[in-house]
């Protein structure tokens, strides 16, 4: 008896090691995102091996398992060899890596460790993970000024509502069952990992101006109501009062690879900070296979990420200081919009002008699918010789924009500007 006893012992002790390692590996997951403990991660890629191309095979989750357990083994072996903590990791497909993050001793730089990384054959590129913010004003109440007004959005639906084009947001959470969002999520996705507090301001309020439910005797009408919209959270509120949503290179990079795979044609970043190596790798891909790639301009930075980036649409907010002839203005300012807790407010910020575009590039995209960058750029606000010499921004006329794409006047004649109406 007493045999059997140990015998019986020995896999629910296993079992009870392997749901308290679960359990430990959990936490760990959701506590890697803060601002502090991004502060001391590494992005660490290692090469996935290549797709040899076979037309009567299709290469999704299986081909992403070839060599897993390997690739984690090499990650193991690295953050022992470095004294790093291997924290969580991701399949990146799209650029051909598989993604690790690894958390630094605090006596030792991020940048440096990522320096020496990328040089041992092992690792594809290593990188400092980077902290974005979502770019909003935290006092955003001022006088009502609707921008439905200024685009003559009910006049743009009779034409065009975004339909089918699939648009994906990348920000933070957004409440799915708020009244006017019901029904409009097509796919939710947390990329964050902690499932907490999941519901949030900023994504809530980019999500209102992209597709909220019109007609319904409720709240707001959308942009592009009737766009296949993805809500990709891979930013969170940051703790104090601002409640300033944050996101990592990590979180981003894992969001915009999903939305990849999901054939998107439109993604809405209304977020910025520096320059990141692996977010440009995924945007590039993104941007090659004719996604539109729709970013906020931080305010007062020349330079900021993923706005700067070459293809993506820069968007500022009406009396911005920011000054280029590559920059589109679009309302921004006492906007209002879902908020969290089945409520309506106001919102101010380059993030809310990006949102008003996103839309508008989806009705655009739904009229002609196979608009190129350059035909959809201009039709959003058409680059003149005295625009490129006074290099200002450029204000976006939607009338104009619908007008151009589909061939015919879009609202009032004088409106639209009788824009010199072409189709494409």
């Amino acid at each position: 008896m007493i045999a059997w006893h140990r015998w019986l012992l020995v896999p629910l002790l296993g079992a009870c090691v392997a749901a308290c390692a679960a359990a430990g590996s959990e936490a760990t997951v959701s506590e890697s995102y803060g601002d502090e403990a991004v502060e001391r991660q590494l992005l660490v890629m290692v090469r996935m091996p290549p797709v040899h191309f076979r037309p009567d095979v299709a290469y999704g989750s299986s081909y992403v398992r070839v060599g897993q357990q390997a690739r984690r083994k090499i990650a193991q072996a690295l953050a022992t060899e470095y004294g790093l903590t291997v924290i969580d990791n991701w399949p990146m497909p799209a650029i051909g890596v598989d993604c690790f993050v690894m958390q630094a001793p605090d006596n030792v730089s991020p940048a440096r460790l990522a320096e020496r990384l990328s040089a041992d054959p092992r690792v594809e590129s290593a990188q400092a993970v980077n902290l974005f913010r979502a770019l909003a004003y935290n006092d955003p109440l001022y006088t009502l000024q609707p921008s439905a007004t200024e685009w003559h959005l009910s006049e743009l639906h009779r034409i065009t509502t975004g339909r089918r084009v699939r648009v994906a947001q990348v920000d933070s959470g957004v409440e799915i069952d708020h009244p006017d969002l019901v029904g409009q999520i097509a796919v939710s996705r947390d990329f964050v990992g902690s499932g907490i507090g999941s519901t949030e301001r900023h994504g809530t309020a980019v999500a209102g101006i992209i597709a909220a439910r019109p007609d319904n005797g409720i709240g707001i009408a959308g942009i592009a109501p009737e766009a296949h919209f993805l809500a990709l959270r891979a930013c969170w509120e940051a703790a104090g009062a601002d409640g300033r949503a944050l996101c990592s290179s990590f979180t981003l990079a894992k969001a915009l690879q999903f939305a990849l795979e999901q054939n998107v044609e439109v993604i809405n970043l209304s977020v910025g900070g520096p320059r990141d190596r692996l977010l440009e790798r995924l945007l590039d891909v993104a941007l090659s296979r004719g996604v539109t790639v729709v970013g906020a301009v931080q305010p007062g930075v020349s330079d900021g990420f993923p706005a700067s980036h070459h293809g993506v649409l820069a968007i500022v907010t009406g009396g911005a200081q920011d000054s280029s002839a590559d920059l589109l203005v679009a309302p921004g300012r006492d906007v209002p919009t879902t908020l969290p807790g089945r409520k309506w407010g106001l919102v101010s910020g380059s993030s809310f002008a990006a949102a008003h575009v996103t839309g508008l590039v989806a009705l655009l995209r739904a009229l002609s699918p196979g608009l190129q960058p350059q035909q959809l750029r201009q039709a959003l606000a058409p680059q003149t010789l005295s625009s490129l010499a006074t290099d200002q921004p450029l204000i976006v006329d939607a009338c104009a924009a619908v007008a151009r794409t589909a061939g015919t006047c879009a609202c009032a004649c004088g409106t639209a500007g009788h824009a010199g109406l072409q189709g494409w």
